[in-house]
């Protein structure tokens, strides 16, 4: 007689969140991960680490649940944990070498454009943008020269343009160059950008990943650990730039609840973009879950479930009727960030300052997960008057 043992069936990713990348274990058989607050670990009589780590500035066990958690969202080899988005993405760059050239598309988070021109400038890098949906320009700033990085961010903020992420990457790859996905406001919940062709995806963890509003944070996730992602691991072991034990525990804690509130968040902003784009106080509505939007076709092929919780508005007032609406919401905060629980809206131009791209009536609204009929309510209120 032969017994056999049935093979363990492949959890969804949504499963997978829910229990948080922890195990149970003895002696407590705890069910939330423990926190682990050692910088450093014990030797043993001949020197050795029977524990497996030296110092907690890149090997902290704290890291452990989390990072395996988000390689397997991704469907990634390995993930790496930094003190924030910027961090992350620095590390990138990092890991270039002086004379490479990079090519970054025109509309994406301010922060990191304004850092990425200095760096490079310095570095001796070659900074190139291209048009962020324009794959012909894409294709010949690929073949004008050799490139070593292209770098994706979509839904590109604040304007949620649409970047083929398989397509762009395939012209990458055909030129030798690697291609990095900012996927900070798809999340692996809506878009899984290493299955279309990417090498490297990031997030700021600190929008919605963690959730809360709580924890600034960072992370980047391979396909395969080469030599360039081992650079990107020397970058953030030397340079210092990781996440504290506890900020790692929160964003454990916080991915748990990942799929519903990105779920119910896109739901909601969904209803808004749609009652927003029929409001005659409205001048245009950006958002990809719109038919009408530029780059919903693209969107609906590499987005799965829904199209984010992010959306912008330009109002027929211009943009002194931008700032207006803004400060009379009431649930709708005025604050910076996204992907949090709660909702909120600022005047990107006032925020970003002189240099802006952004248009001077462009509000960006992110959507949390309040009752869409308060939300909606508190725009119909603030569209009146």
């Amino acid at each position: 007689m032969t017994s056999s043992t049935a093979p363990t069936p492949a959890l969804h990713p949504a499963t997978l969140a829910a229990h948080g990348g922890s195990s149970v274990a003895d002696p407590y058989r705890d069910l939330a991960p423990p926190l682990h607050l050692s910088t450093t670990f014990e030797r043993a009589a001949d020197g050795s680490y029977p524990g497996g780590r030296v110092y907690s500035r890149d090997q902290s066990p704290a890291y452990d649940g989390v990072e395996q958690l988000l390689a397997e969202l991704e469907g990634g080899s390995q993930a790496l944990l930094f003190a924030s988005g910027m961090a992350a993405a620095s590390a990138v760059l990092q890991a270039l070498r002086p004379g490479d050239r990079v090519l970054a598309p025109q509309s994406l988070y301010w922060a990191w454009r304004n850092w990425l021109h200095e760096f490079c400038a310095h570095w001796g890098i070659t900074l190139v943008e291209y048009a962020n949906t324009d794959l012909a320009e894409l294709e010949h700033q690929l073949n004008a020269a050799p490139t070593q990085l292209l770098w994706i961010e979509t839904p590109a903020n604040p304007t949620w343009e649409i970047t083929d992420i398989a397509a762009a990457a395939a012209l990458a790859k055909a030129a030798g160059a690697r291609t990095v996905v900012d996927s900070t406001v798809a999340t692996p919940v809506f878009t899984r950008p290493l299955e279309l062709g990417a090498d490297i995806v990031l997030h700021s963890a600190t929008k919605a990943l963690n959730g809360h509003s709580d924890v600034v944070a960072g992370a980047l996730i391979c396909a395969r650990q080469d030599d360039f992602w081992q650079r990107i691991r020397r970058a953030r072991s030397l340079g210092g730039a990781v996440l504290g034990p506890f900020e790692a525990w929160l964003l454990q804690r916080g991915l748990r609840t990942l799929f519903v509130r990105v779920r119910a968040a896109a739901a909601n902003a969904d209803q808004l973009a749609h009652f927003l784009a029929s409001h005659p106080a409205v001048r245009a509505v950006r958002y990809p879950g719109l038919a009408n939007d530029p780059g919903h076709a693209v969107a609906r092929k590499q987005m799965h479930g829904g199209f984010g919780a992010m959306l912008s508005l330009q109002l027929t007032g211009g943009a002194e009727h931008a700032k207006a609406v803004a400060g009379r919401l009431r649930l709708f905060r005025q604050a910076t960030s996204l992907g949090a629980v709660e909702s909120l809206v600022e005047h990107r131009a006032s925020v970003e300052g002189v240099g802006t791209r952004v248009p001077d009536d462009l509000l960006r609204v992110s959507v949390g997960i309040e009752a869409v009929e308060d939300l909606l309510a508190d725009w119909a209120q603030a569209l009146a008057e």
